[in-house]
C-alpha cells in the first residue's frame, strides 16, 4: 500500500479536485491520498467525488484553515 501525498495549498478550484480525481486515477487498490489544501468549497466537492466513485472517504480534518482529505482507493 502507497500513501501519496497531494498539496494543493494556495489553489482555487477546480485545481484541488482535478488532482485528486488525477491521483486517485493512478492510484492502486488499497492506496492511500491525501489531499492538503486551503480552498472552502474543494473541501466540500472531494468528498462528494470520492462518494460518486464509489472510494472510501477515510477522514477530513481542519486546522487554522487548512483542511486534509484521506481517500482510499
Amino acid at each position: 500500500m502507497a500513501e501519496i501525498k497531494l498539496d494543493c495549498t494556495g489553489e482555487t478550484c477546480p485545481v484541488p479536485l482535478v488532482e485528486a480525481r488525477k491521483a486517485l486515477r493512478k492510484a492502486k487498490e488499497g492506496d492511500v491520498v491525501e489531499v492538503i489544501g486551503t480552498h472552502p468549497s474543494s473541501k466540500k466537492e472531494i468528498p462528494m467525488a470520492v462518494k460518486a466513485l464509489g472510494l472510501e472517504l477515510i477522514d477530513v480534518e481542519e486546522k487554522d484553515g487548512v483542511w486534509k482529505i484521506r481517500i482510499q482507493r
